[in-house]
């Protein structure tokens, strides 16, 4: 074994001090969750103890004073210990997805093998929460952000054209209320729809309870499966199946050990596509059994929450270009002013985005800046041409 340089030393106390900072994440998250989702972040957690003990064996009795991990690792340890959310999951997930263990040579081929495999983990359990907002969390930042840019230029392009302070306080105030009032109606219209098109997918019960009575030479029950996507043979296949079970339910009754009523409705059921507990479920579906289909509703949200939500922050957003006329500023002052104001808005909710998504947080927010700047840009334009055309 070759013989440790002092850069070397220094290379393998950081790695060292940053699994134990992961490994402290990972168990600070697993002391906000139960059952498959805690025993997942524990078992991670002992992976990156056998990962710190081979930096401990290599350094030997140069160990040293305990050093602290990255900063990355130590903010996610403080989000975990206070929040515990499916932001800390994404930040832990472009974590694990910055590893450089390929690039090491004192780290172990199955070292590096482990942090690729410790992202999907996380991909995976960070999804779930994914899962669990999309539909408010999208309406809320699609909502701050309309707010944000169109706001911003609605109130820039009249400014440019020479208005008064108070109509663009007027004006800006007006796009506010009815753009809130347009986005909320939009995403009731828009859920509610979905729901509505999602129930009238869902197999009838109806038809369920009329498995006992179908006549078993003629066997339509075929004519469903096939429906639903099946080959011809295996319709006849799985609808033979049902039947034998009803035929066994009509001879003897529901018996121990034999096909119960209600197995036969699940089973006349399950291969629709509608997603089932047990099956390809949808996480967050709480409340679900084995015999019961899951509530597309919760895939999609509520109708109202995702009115309220999309309300609410387009309001708050267009509110912030508006602002400053508010407070008593005029002229460019109070513009430059907006104009700073929401170019923090956009960087925020840009980064937001990103860390959900499991993107670069700066590039998305660099990305809704510009979107940002370029609709202000062009309805500035366009106000100072239609000023100049009027004076």
């Amino acid at each position: 074994m070759r013989t440790a340089s002092p850069s070397d030393l220094r290379r393998w106390r950081r790695h060292l001090a940053d699994e134990r900072a992961e490994a402290a994440v990972y168990r600070e998250l697993a002391g906000r969750r139960s059952g498959e989702e805690r025993e997942i972040l524990l078992a991670l957690a002992e992976a990156e103890g056998r990962h710190a003990a081979h930096w401990e064996q290599l350094l030997g009795d140069q160990v040293g004073a305990p050093r602290r991990g990255d900063v990355r690792f130590r903010v996610l340890a403080w989000l975990a210990r206070r929040f515990g959310s499916v932001f800390v999951l994404a930040l832990a997930q472009r974590a694990e997805a910055r590893a450089t263990y390929e690039r090491d040579a004192d780290a172990t081929p199955t070292m590096a093998a482990d942090e690729r495999i410790h992202e999907e983990v996380v991909r995976a359990l960070a999804a779930r929460g994914r899962n669990r907002l999309s539909g408010t969390f999208r309406a809320a930042v699609f909502g701050a952000n309309d707010g944000l840019v169109s706001n911003l230029a609605l109130v820039i392009g009249v400014a440019a054209a020479g208005t008064p302070n108070g109509t663009i306080l007027v004006t800006g105030l007006a796009g506010l209320l009815a753009g809130a009032l347009s986005m909320g109606a939009g995403e009731y219209i828009s859920v509610r729809s979905q729901r509505e098109l999602l129930a009238a997918s869902r197999p009838s019960l109806a038809a369920g309870d009329a498995l006992p009575h179908l006549d078993a030479d003629a066997n339509e029950l075929a004519l469903v499966y096939r429906a639903r996507g099946m080959t011809l043979e295996e319709a006849r296949t799985r609808a033979d199946e049902v039947l034998a079970d009803i035929a066994l339910v009509r001879r003897t009754g529901p018996t121990a050990g034999g096909p119960q009523p209600g197995e036969l409705h699940y089973a006349f059921h399950r291969d629709a596509t509608a997603p089932r507990r047990g099956d390809d479920a949808p996480d967050g579906a709480d409340g679900a059994t084995e015999d019961e289909p899951v509530d597309e509703h919760e895939i999609v949200g509520s109708d109202v929450g995702a009115a309220l939500s999309s309300f609410c922050f387009f309001a708050s957003g267009a509110a912030v270009p508006v602002l400053p006329f508010l407070l008593g500023l005029e002229g460019t002052v109070a513009l430059v002013v907006a104009v700073a104001a929401v170019s923090v808005a956009l960087l925020g909710t840009g980064a937001v985005v990103g860390l959900i998504s499991g993107g670069p947080p700066v590039l998305r927010a660099l990305r809704q800046l510009a979107i940002g700047a370029g609709a202000a840009a062009v309805t500035w334009g366009l106000g100072a041409l239609f000023g100049t055309t009027v004076a």
